[in-house]
């Protein structure tokens, strides 16, 4: 081994670091996750620091720091905009993850062509397609002007080079895991190298004002390739969600320094790249079945915006002696805990049942306010009940089969209004909030037996016996 050079084992999970391989992790507890490679001193690490000659730094009072309210940059996009929280804050950085295939380089492409139509210099950086397989993405999504420079590079001190040379305004890195450090000796895509390459292009970020997306591989698990650290190190972290096999895709910030976590933007794969779904809701609504039993809507919150739900259940007969439990869309566990509930307080025997749950449109939703939705699809479906197309339900279901408030519950039944819907179930609770809202006929329920005796009763069978 070269002087100089030792062996450490790295967590690929957090990028704990140790000098033996271990089986568990102490840091993040996970098995199976250390990795081995030969590193080497970086020159910071072994020359003697500048720094140590200059004078203390003395600390300021808060009083004391000056701060002016920068003004965001809007990307063109607005529900990407929407997610950002208002658009790109300079000096930025923006990690985009997601599988393979499902539209990220293609949603920053578009980023650069509406910057480069706004004047911005962007500079696009890729480390796994060439400049005309580039050229042949762009010609899909529409015209560009000079603005836009493309760059072929893996080097990060190349990379850092141009920036410096070009002093672009936003910079796309596509993507962390192909970028190598050159004084880190193991391969591109390592947890060492990812966290280096991370390290230096923060300090360009920082350091000269550049906002710096940057693209993320993800492992089986959903989970950005590379050491946890990486998300931590950077200032947004965004999740591309959906089937590649389908037209949607459902972006979502998981964190964000400059704004809510909380909000989400929804797009269509066209031909012609990403295109905005003002209405998610009526999007995820099209194609929902006529006059079946075990569909009902249902409303769940993303940030400020609602999102109207199909939840679909099915009930059967099992042919073993264990039922068989699945859900899509939803936390299975909230789906056998609901099942448990009817069981004890709705006296409905479900023992001997398999029960599929799923959300229509592929999306995910675990938001305790979706609950009610649930149980009445599976009652309607194990009953053969239809439910109106016209009613929409929602309320959190506690364990002792009560319907508990939600919050955001004017929201929710405005927007069932403006889509069309005649009546909505909601919590008894709720009834102060929303009593002023007229035009749409409002059911209250304080437990499951009342809101499953609602639907018996507008379905014309009778509700079930105590």
């Amino acid at each position: 081994m070269a002087k100089g050079k030792k062996t450490i084992f790295f967590c690929q999970n957090c990028g704990h670091e140790s000098g033996k391989w271990m089986g568990q992790c102490p840091s993040c507890r996970q098995w199976n996750t250390f990795v081995e490679e030969t590193v080497s001193p970086l020159p910071h690490q072994t020359a003697k620091s500048a720094r140590s000659q200059e004078p203390a730094l003395a600390p300021v009072t808060l009083q004391e720091v000056q701060f002016h309210e920068e003004e965001r940059r809007r990307t063109g996009i607005g529900e990407l905009d929407r997610v950002l929280g208002g658009g790109i804050v300079q000096g930025s950085m923006i990690l985009v993850g997601g599988d393979p295939g499902i539209g990220k380089s293609t949603l920053l492409l578009q980023v650069c062509r509406y910057l480069s139509r706004d004047g911005a210099s962007v500079l696009y950086i890729s480390g796994e397609e060439s400049l005309a397989q580039i050229k042949l993405r762009a010609r899909r999504i529409g015209e560009f002007n000079n603005q836009l420079r493309l760059l072929c590079e893996t080097n990060l001190e190349l990379i850092r080079t141009v920036i410096t040379r070009q002093k672009p305004e936003v910079v796309i890195i596509d993507s962390i895991q192909t970028m190598y450090h050159e004084d880190v000796s193991s391969a591109p895509g390592s947890v060492s190298q990812v966290r280096e390459s991370t390290n230096t292009l923060l300090q360009i970020a920082k350091g000269q004002g550049v906002s710096i997306f940057i693209v993320g591989h993800v492992t089986k698990e959903g989970n950005v390739a590379g050491p946890r650290v990486l998300e931590h190190m950077v200032d947004t972290v965004l999740y591309f969600e959906g089937d590649r096999h389908a037209s949607y895709r459902i972006l979502r910030g998981v964190k964000n320094r400059f704004g809510s976590t909380n909000e989400i933007g929804v797009f269509e794969m066209k031909h012609d790249g990403l295109q905005e779904v003002a209405n998610p809701s009526e999007f995820l609504l099209n194609g929902r079945p006529k006059d079946a039993s075990g569909s009902v809507v249902t409303c769940s919150m993303e940030g400020t915006r609602p999102i109207l739900l199909e939840v679909q259940a099915l009930i059967c007969k099992s042919s073993f002696g264990i039922p068989r439990r699945t859900a899509a869309g939803t936390d299975f566990n909230r789906l056998n805990l609901l099942m448990a509930v009817l069981e004890k307080r709705a006296g409905i025997n479900l023992s001997s049942y398999d029960a599929y749950v799923n959300i229509a449109g592929g999306v995910k939703m675990t938001e305790p306010a979706i609950d009610l939705g649930i149980l009445l699809a599976i009652v309607s479906s194990h009953k053969d009940l239809v439910i109106e197309n016209s009613l929409l339900a929602f309320g959190e279901v506690g364990l002792s089969g009560e319907v508990r408030a939600v919050s955001l519950a004017q929201q929710r039944v405005l927007e069932a209004k403006k889509l069309g819907f005649e009546k909505v179930l909601l919590p008894k609770a709720c009834e102060n909030i929303v009593r002023q809202i007229t035009g749409i006929q409002l059911i209250f329920a304080d437990t499951i037996r009342e809101a499953i005796g609602v639907i018996h009763s507008l379905s014309g069978a009778r509700p079930p016996q105590k």
